[in-house]
Formats: structure tokens, C-alpha cells, sequence
């Protein structure tokens, strides 16, 4: 297992990152919020692939939560997540303190206009200006060559894209696509929240998204909605087709590739996922 080093500090992360750069290593990085699972560690293999020395991060952002969201009971597991990080390659995890990623007088924030309005923004009105904040800054602190985020969180990803692209962020923004489980369950830190009942449910979301996105009109959307709450769901946020790139409403037949997205409450647990829907050729 490759040796890894945390540090908490500013300081400690750009003395470690100038000295990579002088010696002429190029920088891939991983931002999480721990509680790791293949997904995130297929992120790195990705960061692996495309620069000579990989680093992630590990920060529950309270930024991006409600008051009335799981901020306090989110799953964490420090020890845990150093060990699959050291286990898969990265040299160093940026850990911070609140404190240190939200000095005193912090009063700025990174919001994004049209990809972070609507689909999660409905239910979750402070989460994308959080992202775009913190992930902003951790590219500023870190100044990566490339970062890796998930397809899983699709409009999450499609804000990030826009928010590097217009503050002339120079990494290069690479995605991965969304990890499994066997009988099709995307994985997410939040599936801890599913009691094991629920857990035998979970994976009817993709299945009814991938049947839905064979033919996806108004009324196949719906169908897949009734579906869902009939197996045991309790509420869909939405399940909505957009256009891959702007997430701008789209309608069929397509003429464009599009995303079939859907957010769907399931006991305690908030569960999205996404699955591609290309235009005839």
C-alpha cells in the first residue's frame, strides 16, 4: 500500500504541490466528501491515468446543505477512507478544517446560472452555489492539471464544466462514469441511509429509468414515476429528459443526445441517478 500523506493547511498543500511542479509532475485530483466507495476510487484510477501524481480531497462541505438537510448525520469514516485512498494511489488528501476553508469573514460564493437552476435545485435551493463555491476553491487551492467527477451526479458535473470554463479555471474537467452495483443500484455514500428492505427496492430507480429511456415520452416518464412509487418509493422529485449539455428541456423525437434524470425519496434516502438517451442516427 503507497504511503499517503494528510494535511489540513493551505500552507502544508501548496509546499507539497509546488515542489511536484518544480520537479515537473503534472496533477490529478479527486474531490469528496468521503465516506468512499468504488465509484469514488474509479474517479481516481481515472486521475491516474491522465497525470503523474494524484491527490483528493475530504470535506463535508456544509455549504451546500440546508439546515433542515443531513449535514450532522452524514456518513463519515476517515480512517476508512485514508486506507482505500493510500490503497488505490493517491499521495495526498486535502483535509481541511471548516475553519480553514471558511476563515472568519468569508462572504463569497459561486453560483451558476441555468445549469444550477432546477431538476435538484427545486428541493435543494442552496446546494449547487455550495458546489460551485467549494469546488472552485479547491481548484484555486490545489490548481490540479485535471479533476474527476462523477456522471452519477450529472447537473452537479454539467455545473462544475460551466463554472472552470467561466472563471477561467485552467484544469481540465474529465468525468467517470456511474459504478454499480450487481443488480444496478448506482453508488452513493447516502445508500447507508437505506434500511434493508428499502435496499431490495433501491435498484427498481434504474431499472424503470433505463425501461423509460428506451422511449422516452411524457407519458413513459410518467408511467416510470407510478412505477416507482408503486414498488415502495415514497416521492419523486422529478424524472425529467434534458439535453446533455445545457439541461435545457427537450422533447421527443430527439434530434440531439439528451439525459433521462431522476431524484426519488426512498425511506431517509435521497436517491438520483441518470442514464444516457442518444438521438437516432
Amino acid at each position: 500500500m503507497a504511503e499517503i500523506t494528510v494535511v489540513s493547511t493551505r500552507a502544508e498543500l501548496r509546499d507539497i504541490l509546488g515542489g511536484w511542479r518544480r520537479a515537473g509532475d503534472t496533477i490529478g485530483m479527486v474531490p469528496t466528501m468521503g465516506y468512499l466507495h468504488e465509484g469514488h476510487l474509479s474517479l481516481v484510477d481515472i486521475a491516474k491515468a491522465n497525470a503523474s501524481r494524484v491527490i483528493a480531497s475530504l470535506f463535508v462541505n456544509p455549504t451546500q446543505f440546508s439546515p433542515t438537510e443531513d449535514l450532522a448525520t452524514y456518513p463519515r469514516d476517515r480512517e476508512g477512507d485514508l486506507a482505500k485512498f493510500a490503497s488505490r494511489g493517491v499521495e495526498l488528501v486535502w483535509a481541511p478544517t471548516v475553519e480553514e476553508m471558511y476563515p472568519a469573514g468569508f462572504a463569497t460564493s459561486v453560483s451558476v446560472a441555468g445549469l444550477g437552476q432546477g431538476l435538484c435545485a427545486e428541493t435543494r435551493p442552496v446546494f449547487f452555489q455550495g458546489v460551485a463555491t467549494v469546488v472552485s476553491k479547491l481548484l484555486i487551492q490545489a490548481w490540479p492539471d485535471v479533476a474527476v467527477f462523477g456522471e452519477k451526479d450529472y447537473q452537479q458535473l454539467c455545473v462544475i464544466r460551466r463554472m472552470a470554463l467561466d472563471l477561467d479555471i485552467p484544469t481540465r474537467i474529465l468525468s467517470g462514469a456511474t459504478v454499480r452495483e450487481a443488480d444496478g443500484l448506482a453508488m452513493s455514500s447516502r445508500n447507508a441511509y437505506l434500511t434493508p428492505t428499502e435496499r431490495q427496492v433501491a435498484p427498481e430507480l434504474h431499472k424503470q429509468l433505463t425501461i423509460a429511456a428506451k422511449n422516452p415520452t411524457r407519458q413513459a416518464l410518467v408511467a416510470a414515476g407510478d412505477r416507482l412509487l408503486d414498488a415502495g418509493f415514497q416521492k419523486i422529485d422529478y424524472i425529467e429528459l434534458r439535453d446533455a449539455a445545457s439541461l435545457q428541456p427537450v422533447l421527443t423525437p430527439l434530434d440531439r443526445p439528451a439525459r433521462l434524470l431522476a431524484a426519488a425519496w426512498l425511506g431517509k434516502a435521497r436517491l438520483i441517478d441518470n442514464v444516457p438517451v442518444d438521438a437516432p442516427s
